[in-house]
């Protein structure tokens, strides 16, 4: 017999969701569910929305990852596992391996419901902590699939799975979620596209793509918030200026001292956000995975953020850069240097929650 998520209460879904009617909505990278169930196989229908740019999951079992696979546009089943012994516990994960995506406004994922044979669902273990993640591209999990080679903007080159993130939060039995988006920035996008902050949409569900719904960030309250942002407008300073089509209008950041205070205060505004909507949450700016450009710019705008508001639980954490051993496709960060960033991100956060 097949159950909607809502009639599942022992089912956790993960990430930035949205209810619509029985189906959960997956917009984010890492956004999914979790469960444990013993029976002999279990099911998962799902619909997939898309123009251009198709969604990917993966299956984990029992900590195992055994699948990853685009889905097709429209409603289909995908089988989690079959033929296991009955009275087994199968601990399931299933995560949106991509970001939401808004060059394609219907991409989505909609989790309809679970059919299992000869088996319930058990209760899973609280986590010890709530951790979340706001980033780009290196958060979104960019460059984590394929092979170095691998240049083409697709899909295909994002994963959840062997992501700095997840690996954290296993480390510390903790949930996780993330918000992210591959190319934008403090100031702008690595393009200077000015309309392409990740701050500007942080409070919502996902403004940027499909839901501007305030997020509830009392009913999630998470006790470390990891900022993984600065790597584009390091970028954006060695583009050409942003145009708008519209006005005329252009923005360019610039590799000035002025333009580095423009970042300072950005960091300073994004923490001040972070803050206001995490009130007990122990907040960590991470960086270093691609470039420290703007090391000095970021670290003055929590030494200002600092001095501003007493804060003392805010901390610069530098993260262990790619190198020619650990860059994955696309030229980000690959595996290896994801799981090194999580080892530092994982000692760190230790001594502190």
């Amino acid at each position: 017999m097949e159950l909607s998520f809502s009639e599942l209460p022992l089912v956790r879904t993960l990430g930035r969701n949205t209810l619509d009617g029985q189906a959960v909505i997956l917009w984010h990278t890492g956004s999914g569910f979790v469960c444990r169930f013993t029976g002999s196989e279990l099911r998962l229908r799902v619909a997939a929305d898309y123009d251009r740019i198709e969604p990917w999951l993966s299956v984990e079992v029992n900590g195992a990852w055994l699948q990853r696979l685009p889905l097709p546009c429209g409603e289909s089943e995908v089988c989690l596992f079959r033929g296991s012994t009955p009275g087994t516990v199968k601990q399931v994960r299933v995560l949106k391996e991509c970001q939401a995506m808004p060059e394609d406004p219907a991409h989505c994922v909609r989790l309809l419901g679970l059919a299992g044979e000869e088996g319930e669902f058990l209760p899973l273990l609280q986590p010890k902590y709530r951790l979340e993640f706001i980033g780009d591209s290196i958060t979104s999990g960019e460059g984590l699939a394929g092979a170095k080679s691998e240049m083409d903007w697709i899909p295909m080159f994002f994963s959840a799975v062997p992501h700095y993130a997840r690996l954290t939060a296993d480390a510390l039995d903790a949930e996780y979620r993330i918000f992210s988006q591959s190319g934008w920035g403090l100031c702008s996008g690595w393009d200077n596209d000015p309309r392409h902050v990740v701050m500007d949409y942080y409070t919502t569900v996902c403004g940027q793509c499909g839901d501007s719904t305030a997020y509830d960030f009392g009913a999630w309250p998470a006790d470390a918030v990891i900022l993984n942002l600065g790597t584009n407008d390091c970028g954006a300073m060695a583009q050409p200026a942003w145009h708008d089509p519209v006005t005329g209008q252009s923005f360019r950041q610039e590799d000035t001292p002025a333009g580095h205070a423009c970042v300072t205060a950005a960091v300073t505004r994004a923490l001040q956000t972070v803050r206001r909507c995490n009130p007990q949450a122990l907040l960590v700016w991470a960086y270093g995975m691609v470039s420290e450009g703007l090391r000095p710019a970021i670290e003055a705008g929590l030494q200002q953020y600092r001095a501003k508001t007493g804060d003392t639980r805010v901390f610069f954490l530098p993260l262990p850069a790619a190198v020619p051993a650990t860059v994955g496709s696309r030229e980000h960060p690959g595996p290896a240097c994801h799981r090194q960033a999580a080892e530092v991100l994982t000692a760190f956060l230790k001594e502190r929650l």
